[in-house]
């Protein structure tokens, strides 16, 4: 009978949560589709009536 010997690795991994880093990257994407609104408010209102 023969054994078998099995070499595991064992990993922890921690899910980093920093508060800050939340909150920036919320305020980047918020600024994107404030941007994203701004100019498609832009086209509807100043271009859009030209044609």
């Amino acid at each position: 009978m023969s054994v078998q010997q099995h070499d595991y690795e064992e990993r922890h991994i921690e899910k980093r949560h920093d508060p800050s880093r939340v909150a920036s990257t919320f305020i980047k994407y918020l600024a994107y589709v404030i941007i994203t609104f701004g100019v498609l408010y832009f086209i509807a209102r100043y271009l859009i009536p030209m044609f």
